[in-house]
């Protein structure tokens, strides 16, 4: 009897490496569950927790029309991983945990691929789609 239940505690163990990958959120879903709350669900910064901070967050529409139709790739990813110098200056919380995990490289403008999180580069691409024209 121990020995069937060993093979089966084996045999069950050995599946484990081969059980499907957990596929990370979309970008999408990572916005919806980590900035809508404070930058609001178009990401114009009217989100519900918007009315309770000493002050507003981004309107995230209006990033490239400020910085002269060029959407500030780099600047974005830095702010949303927490790397802009200004800690503790701001109210945006550091998200560097959530940007754990698969790096692909990324060039930010300069011509320097640099490995940088998936996630991360996938947040910022979606905060593209919101750009007004």
């Amino acid at each position: 009897m121990r020995i069937l239940m060993l093979t089966a505690a084996l045999a069950l163990s050995a599946c484990v490496p081969f059980a499907a990958k957990q596929e990370a959120p979309s970008p999408k879903m990572d916005f919806a569950d980590y900035c809508a709350g404070c930058h609001g669900a178009g990401g114009k910064g009217d989100g519900e927790a918007a009315s309770g901070l000493p002050k507003r967050p981004a309107d995230l529409t209006r990033l490239s029309a400020r910085n002269h139709g060029h959407f500030p790739t780099t600047r974005v990813m830095a702010q949303i991983w927490g790397y802009t110098g200004k800690k503790g200056d701001g109210v945006m919380p550091d998200f560097s945990p959530l940007m754990q995990g698969e790096m692909v490289p990324y060039d930010g403008g300069d011509g320097i691929e640099t490995p940088t999180p998936l996630r991360l580069v996938a947040i910022a691409e979606y905060l593209k789609t919101l750009q007004v024209k």
